[in-house]
């Protein structure tokens, strides 16, 4: 009997289980990509943007003090020179409000964006000769606000270039009854252009700098999400044949633990499971099928030969197929604890006195047969593990003991704690195990060569192995031909009491 057929079967179920849901996460791992990029993009440009306002305005507000200063500087240098009503040029006195500012103009040098303007009673008369974007003497409104003040003013003005910033401070002279004005003014906006093409450079660079990062942004979400991609191509690997395929976790490029190696490892002991489940339903499928078809056969040959009118044949027919059933349902139990050995709730630990279930269980094997039962020695701790099963291994291995000698001869059971070890035994006075036999006799449904032959199913050692197994340990078997058999039962030693195991 075959396992499974076609994808139906175990196998064919964990496959269309699985590998459904991962194949649906394929195209969903490129989208993922695709958004992390998206975000990393977002991210940045909206850091370039924050950082880029800030910069320039702050850029800005440094220009507009700086032209602030500029102006009270201006006006400051104007009064030093004409503080003393001397004309430097002539050694004279000033004789006129048009000589005060004439002098003041020509002799202080505007900077770059900078123009400096005199007005008498309201009318342009002296500029600088710096170079200007616009003429403000030309400008009636800005003549109007600024070239008539008396007293000094400053303030914005909206020119035809742009904002205008102002600084305007009456000029008088004693003995002249003219009025003068003398006007600093920045050209602001043209002032500005600097910080302005700073900010253009940083959007440039952040440009740039935004492609860049959003091809290493590709990269590196690209080995980011590699075990998502391997976990795929796992998926679509896992056939209803083949349920081995698992994700390479060195491909992670990564050396330490973290969230997307604790993934890979995570879903690789998801995999390990399906893959022992689906083993384990295609053992017993394999084992129930080879196994009872014997029986069965026996079975349905002796009921086509039965004669219903000879009472003796169908009483005959009748126990042997009695005791075929009784077999059978042996062999369906025992198959089914194998199949169980393997879950969680397999074992139901707990602290045990070691010393008092040996001699429970050595109390419990005088009813197996005529034999000299011994205990050598017991472990005098408190352990933790399942009793029941402990139990259920050694009377299977005593059953087997029994099957391989004669009455009165000596089985001999014992524990010891020995090496961070807790050790059952059972030992015999039989025929041994050939050394040709010591391995296979471990597994399902074989029987050793030597001695009689046994009416079992050949399951007895695989289900001590297996209990060993499910506590985390292992069974030695230790023979001589001819000089008997001893098979020690080798479980971890988790004791009750911390105490106890330093001693």
């Amino acid at each position: 009997m075959s396992a499974q057929t076609d994808g139906a079967g175990p196998a064919g179920t964990a496959r269309d289980r699985y590998g459904s849901v991962w194949r649906r996460m394929s195209p969903r791992v490129s989208a993922a990509r695709t958004r992390i990029i998206g975000w990393v993009l977002l991210l940045v440009l909206a850091a370039l943007a924050v950082v880029t306002f800030v910069t320039w305005r702050l850029l800005i507000q440094a220009t507009d003090e700086r032209m602030d200063t500029s102006l009270r500087t201006e006006v400051g240098e104007f009064e030093r020179l004409t503080a003393s009503g001397i004309n430097p040029t002539t050694g004279l006195p000033f004789a006129s409000v048009d000589e005060v500012l004439n002098f003041g103009i020509t002799y202080n040098l505007a900077r770059p964006n900078e123009k400096i303007l005199g007005y008498v009673d309201g009318a342009f008369r002296y500029q600088s000769r710096q170079q200007a974007p616009v003429l403000l003497k030309d400008d009636a409104r800005f003549t109007e606000l600024a070239g008539g003040v008396v007293e000094p003013a400053s303030g914005r003005y909206p020119s035809a270039v742009g904002e205008v910033r102002y600084l305007a401070v009456p000029v008088t002279l004693a003995g002249d009854p003219a009025r003068g004005v003398l006007v600093v003014a920045y050209f602001a906006d043209q002032e500005r252009q600097a910080a302005d093409q700073a900010a253009r450079l940083m959007l440039l660079v952040g440009g740039i700098t935004t492609l860049a990062a959003a091809a290493a942004a590709w990269v590196v979400a690209g080995r980011i999400l590699r075990p998502l991609r391997d976990v795929a191509a796992t998926a679509r690997a896992i056939t209803e044949t083949d349920l081995s395929g698992r994700i390479p976790a060195d491909r992670t490029g990564r050396t330490g633990p973290d969230e997307l190696g604790e993934l890979v490892g995570t879903v690789n002991a998801m995999l390990d499971r399906v893959e022992n489940g689906v083993a384990a339903q295609r053992r017993f499928v394999d084992d129930a099928g080879h196994e009872l078809r014997t029986p069965i056969t026996i079975v349905r040959g002796h009921l086509e030969v039965l004669d219903p009118a000879d009472a003796d044949d169908v009483r005959a027919t009748v126990a042997l197929v009695d005791d075929e059933l009784g077999r059978m349902n042996r062999m369906v139990s025992d198959l089914l604890l194998l199949a169980k050995s393997g879950q969680p709730t397999f074992l139901h630990p707990g602290s045990v006195d070691v010393a008092a279930l040996t001699a429970d269980i050595l109390d419990k094997l005088s009813g197996l047969g005529d034999r000299q039962w011994v205990l050598e020695t017991a472990a005098n701790v408190d352990a933790v593990l399942d009793s029941q099963r402990v139990t259920q291994a050694l009377i299977a291995l005593a059953d087997n003991a029994c099957r391989y000698t004669g009455p009165g001869d000596r089985i001999a059971i014992g524990s010891q704690l020995t090496g961070g070890e807790l050790r059952f035994w059972v030992s015999d006075s039989g025929p041994g195990v050939a050394p040709e036999d010591r391995d296979r006799v471990f597994a399902r449904f074989a029987r050793g060569s030597s001695g009689p032959r046994s009416d079992g199913a050949g399951l007895g050692l695989a289900i001590v192995t297996a209990i060993a197994q499910a506590h985390g340990g292992r069974v030695l078997l230790d023979s001589v031909p001819g000089r008997g058999a001893t098979f020690t039962l080798v479980l971890p030693a988790v004791l009750a009491d911390p105490e106890e195991l330093e001693e």
